[in-house]
């Protein structure tokens, strides 16, 4: 397995691995303790490669972004899938939570950005 984008929760309780099985089409998020490494949870349903993976700044959410056109968010204590906002016309080559986490932004390899509320998938 290869790696595509690391990143850490606020509290350094948890890594996100953005992973790809070199055997499989599919790409998973790998939720890791980051002081032993055990694996916590694997989050699948990206159909293409991940480009970036991020949390919300209080740490309940991760997003990730993929070549799929799609940006997921993750409840990443219970592992579950919980909000997919509408598609981009092309790949996500980006993302970013605001400071206080009400709002994402992401850009598309078509020069586009959009600006979502996280918790409702809806677009400003």
């Amino acid at each position: 397995m290869c790696s595509s984008d690391l990143t850490l929760s606020p509290d350094s309780k948890l890594m996100a691995l953005a992973e790809r099985d070199s055997g499989d089409l599919w790409t998973f998020v790998d939720l890791r303790d980051p002081m032993t490494g055990k694996q916590l949870q694997c989050l699948k349903g990206h159909k293409s490669h991940i480009t970036a993976t991020a949390f919300s700044p209080d740490g309940k959410l991760l997003a990730s972004a993929s070549e799929d056109r799609t940006v997921r968010l993750w409840d990443p204590a219970a592992g579950e899938h919980v909000q997919q906002p509408e598609e981009h016309s092309l790949p996500v080559s980006s993302f970013t939570f605001s400071p206080d986490g009400k709002l994402l932004a992401s850009t598309s390899w078509d020069g586009g950005a959009r600006l979502w509320i996280p918790s409702t998938g809806e677009q400003v």
